[in-house]
């Protein structure tokens, strides 16, 4: 043992433990990838509306219409509007039959299209006559059969009539010979000369009788032959009308001109007569118009039919054709004023007719025209739009553009036509107006 205390033996100091801090669990990503797949399909909706979304029309700024007064003659015009039509013209009807038996429909077998340029003497439609021609072979044969009957009761008459002529000689012998018995009486006794007598008045009694037979049988004759030949008479005039009929199924063009078809009434609509069609008779099938003839018919209001003269020229224009211009003058002015049939009876227009000179492929019937009848014109008129003038408190405003905007102006107004006014005072040329 040692004089020294053992010690303990030092211990060496433990190193800490390195403190694990558990690591948290991983959180799993696929939310990451969904919210990136959503977002790249929303760009590409939004990418693709983008550009199949239609553009949106730029909303235009309503730009103020302006026009300048200026200096220049003014026609002082009356509007009339109207449809067109030919002044020389031919109607083409379906025939007039005369046939006693002719009353039913015709029908159209060849009919010239509408808008054909015809010449005279053209055919222009053939009616469907086959039933009519077989109308006529029987009527033929009945009239055939009628001559016949004359002749063979005129040969029967002939006979009868000498038979009658021979009975009558026979007749007469007999008188001639009952005279000659009575003249020889005086070597006869007083009964024979009795008996002899009274013979020869017997066969005398018997001839006058025979001859007025012989002449009511030749009346009777007569008649009867009479008779026949007028129901001869009446089978051939029977035939001769059909014959007459069957040669007007073929119409011929009267003039020449433009064929303009008539409209009818077919299957619940208006339309043009065409092939196939039924028509009546006297029923229109279409006119023949002379297109270098045509006019324009109106009416105007009672109150401008005073200043309406026969001469005055025309500008004629034509709503199908707004490029088409044509002159022409008041040649006809109606003697009284007309009302409707319906509408407006109490509201009276006088009739107008405008010649048109001048032609054009394009001016046909029933165009929907407007003529400005020209009054009178007026030399150097300072004039501006009549759509320019407003009504303010009775008198008339117009408003100038200025360089601060439009000024309020009242004028003093002249003669006008249908667009254009006068301004004798308010204005000068060049000023700018403003049109609404």
């Amino acid at each position: 043992m040692s004089a020294f205390p053992t010690s303990a033996p030092a211990q060496t100091p433990e190193k800490p433990r390195p403190v694990i801090v558990p690591e948290p669990p991983r959180k799993s990503r696929s939310w990451l990838w969904v919210v990136v797949v959503a977002a790249i399909v929303a760009g590409a909706v939004y990418g693709y509306r983008a550009l199949t979304k239609p553009a949106q029309p730029k909303v235009a700024v309503a730009a103020v219409h302006t026009a300048k007064a200026a200096v220049a003659p003014l026609q002082v015009t009356l509007r009339m509007s109207g449809p067109t039509a030919a002044r020389n013209f031919s109607t083409i009807t379906a025939p007039i039959l005369r046939g006693p038996d002719s009353r039913g429909s015709l029908v159209l077998l060849n009919l010239v299209p509408s808008g054909t340029i015809v010449k005279k003497g053209q055919v222009v439609a053939k009616l469907d006559g086959q039933s009519l021609q077989d109308h006529i072979d029987d009527l033929r044969d009945t009239v055939l059969a009628a001559e016949n009957d004359v002749q063979k009761r005129t040969a029967e008459q002939k006979v009868e009539w000498e038979d009658m002529q021979q009975t009558l000689r026979v007749t007469k012998s007999q008188f001639d010979k009952a005279k000659l018995e009575f003249s020889a009486g005086e070597v006869k006794t007083e009964v024979e000369r009795e008996l002899l007598g009274l013979s020869m008045d017997e066969a005398q009694a018997q001839y006058n009788e025979q001859m007025k037979d012989v002449a009511f049988r030749k009346a009777s004759q007569d008649a009867e032959l009479k008779i026949l030949q007028i129901t001869l008479e009446r089978h051939k005039r029977h035939m001769g009308r059909h014959q007459r009929d069957l040669e007007r199924y073929t119409i011929y063009a009267p003039m020449s001109g433009l064929a303009v078809m008539a409209t009818v009434f077919r299957g619940g609509e208006m339309g043009q007569v065409q092939q196939g069609d039924q028509v009546f008779p006297g029923q229109q099938i279409m006119k023949v118009v002379d297109t270098s003839s045509m006019q324009a018919e109106g009416n105007v209001s009672q109150a401008d039919s005073g200043e309406l003269r026969l001469g005055q020229n025309v500008n004629v224009g034509f709503d199908a054709f707004p490029d088409l211009k044509l002159k022409g003058r008041v040649y006809s002015i109606g003697a009284l004023a007309v009302g409707g049939w319906r509408e407006n009876f109490y509201i009276r227009n006088v009739p107008v007719r405008v010649q048109i000179d001048g032609s054009d492929p394009r001016l046909i019937p029933d165009l929907s025209a407007h003529c400005d009848i020209i009054l009178k014109t007026v030399p150097d008129q300072l004039q501006i739009p009549a759509g320019a003038v407003n009504q303010e408190n009775g008198k008339p405003v117009v408003y100038v553009k200025t360089a601060s905007g439009f000024q309020r102006r009242v004028v003093t107004l002249g003669s006008r036509s249908n667009t254009r006014v006068a301004v004798l005072a308010g204005l000068s040329a060049g000023d700018e107006v403003r049109i609404p």
